[in-house]
Order: C-alpha cells, then structure tokens, then sequence
C-alpha cells in the first residue's frame, strides 16, 4: 500500500469533494484495492478487497500524521468502507461526519452520507461532465435540459447556475430526487427544475410532453438489476435521441462499466440514431487516469443537426 501512502504524506489540504488516490485505474500495482476520497471535511477510504486491523492502523497513522500538518487544531475525520463479494461494511474510523453534511464543487453545494450506501451522494469521476454542462450552458443560456438517471440531480444543479432555463429530472428513486431537491435549495435554486420518479422506460409519454430539449444528459447505471443493464438497455435510450432532442440540441451520454469500450456507445449511436453527429469524448479528473482508456469512464457528446 506504499503509492496509498505516498498520496497521503504530499496531499494538500482539500477545499471541493475530489479524490485522492484512485487505486483502481491500475496505475500502483499492488494498490488496485484503495481508493481515497474528501468529502470536507471528512476522509474516505473504500477498500474493494478484505483488509486486516494492522493495514488499518497504517492508514490512520499517516493520515493522522499529514492531518497534523494540514490542519492542527482540527479534529480528524475518516470513514472506512470495505466492498467485497457484492457486500459493503462502512466504519467510523475517527473523528464525526457532520449532519447534514455538505460539500462543495466549483461552487455549488451538494448533500452526501458517507457512512451508508456505496453512492454517497455525488459521483466525484463525473466532476469534467459537470463542468462540461457548466460550461455548454453559460454559452447557450435558457437551455431546456432533460436529465436522465438524475440520482442526486448535481447535473441539474449546475445547468440551473449556468443559466438554464428548466431542468427535467427522471429517476427511480424517490430518495435520490428528494435529495437533488434539498441541493437545488442549497444553492438557493428554488425554481426551474422538476423532479420526476418514474421508470424511464414506462414514463416516455411524460417524457416527450415535455420537449424537445436542447441537452439530453444520459448517465445511467451499468448494471442495477431489475431496472437497467447497459449491455441491453442503453440501445432502448439511443433510439430516442432523435425524436427528443431540439435542432442543434447535445446529448451527454455516460457509461462506467470497465467490461464495455468506446466501441459499444459510438457503434451503437452510428446504428441507432446515426443523424447525430459525434463531437467528443471528455477527459476524465486527472487523478482517475487509468491503464486503459477503454476501460475507464466514458463520457461522450453528441449533436444533433441544425434542421
């Protein structure tokens, strides 16, 4: 675990949510179990691998001993959670988390819970699509955005702040919309976007009604068994693409699922929907490069013709 704690001993004290060590991309041969997030002002450190109590103690040592320097009279606060087997055990190492907890990113301010779920809240691999959105929007103001697969609806948080005119967010989770309605009001959002628990694929009517929309962002779950599988499942989304998208409208289209490559959305798009053009795919954080890019987050962007 030597590259997990080289990272720890030359971190800078961290201001946003962001991660620290991405252990996962491969890159830190015998380190691919370790992954260290802030979520200020408390740490994360998620392990995929089983992990003895002397590993632990390491780990505390050295955050402990650069907390010292960051920050000496402040309390230190991390959070441990082990995935493994399709189980996750979250412990409270040190410290407290804060309730509510709120954190940051490039301005805007976002709800997450560190000690349950393996989703805390806010995805932090998605912070360049984001900013992408941020972006594209603040040039296109009074956009009509649909947000497919919203979770904590951060997307919707950010086009809002840039200027979009109203954000359409769908997802299953009643819990997860409850919580992207507390961040809008967080960021003292308190119209211009509606929240919609639905089945996407039972809900296309209400979706339709709707449009069409200038940007269609798509970041969906790579597996959640029961209700998308990206394997079978994306195609259903491409297809209507065309159909909801105004002229001159872009798609965001997200896939995590390291078993899927580049191939399986750009072929799919070109079969489905080919009258949209691909315009680019976006880096990812630099801190989550990995060994291979078809294996890493893919975030691509589409456009639709003019007329």
């Amino acid at each position: 675990m030597q590259a997990l704690l080289n990272a720890i001993a030359t971190m800078d004290m961290p201001l946003d949510a962001q991660r620290v060590f991405h252990g996962r991309g491969g890159l830190y041969p015998g380190c691919e179990q370790w992954v260290l997030d802030a979520f200020p002002p408390v740490w994360v450190l998620t392990s995929f691998q089983p992990v003895t109590d002397g590993e632990l103690a390491t780990v505390h040592a050295a955050l402990a001993a650069r907390w010292q320097q960051l920050a000496p009279e402040q309390p230190l606060n991390w959070v441990f959670q082990c995935r493994f087997e399709g189980r996750s055990d979250t412990r409270l190492m040190a410290g407290s988390v804060p309730e509510p907890h709120v954190v940051t990113e490039d301005g805007a301010r976002f709800r997450v819970h560190v000690l349950k779920g393996q989703n805390h809240g806010l995805f932090l691999d998605m912070a360049q699509g984001r900013r992408w959105v941020r972006e594209h929007v603040a040039s296109h103001p009074g956009l009509k955005v649909l947000n497919l697969f919203a979770y904590t609806c951060a997307f919707s948080v950010v086009a809002r702040q840039a200027g979009a005119s109203h954000v359409v967010n769908v997802d299953m989770s009643h819990g997860a919309l409850a919580i992207g309605q507390q961040n809008h009001q967080l960021n003292g959002l308190a119209a211009g976007a509606s929240f919609l628990a639905h089945d996407i694929f039972k809900s296309w009517g209400k979706v339709t009604r709707g449009g069409p929309y200038d940007l269609i962002i798509l970041d969906p779950p790579s597996y959640q068994k029961g209700s998308f599988v990206a394997s079978k499942d994306y195609a259903r989304l491409m297809r209507r693409l065309p159909d909801l998208l105004a002229p001159g409208g872009h798609a965001l289209l997200c896939l995590n699922a390291p078993e899927l490559g580049l191939a399986f959305l750009q072929d799919q798009m070109q079969a489905l929907a080919p009258q949209l053009a691909f315009v680019q795919r976006l880096s990812n954080p630099p801190v989550f490069a990995d060994v291979s890019a078809e294996r890493s987050l893919k975030v691509l962007v589409y456009k639709a013709p003019e007329r």
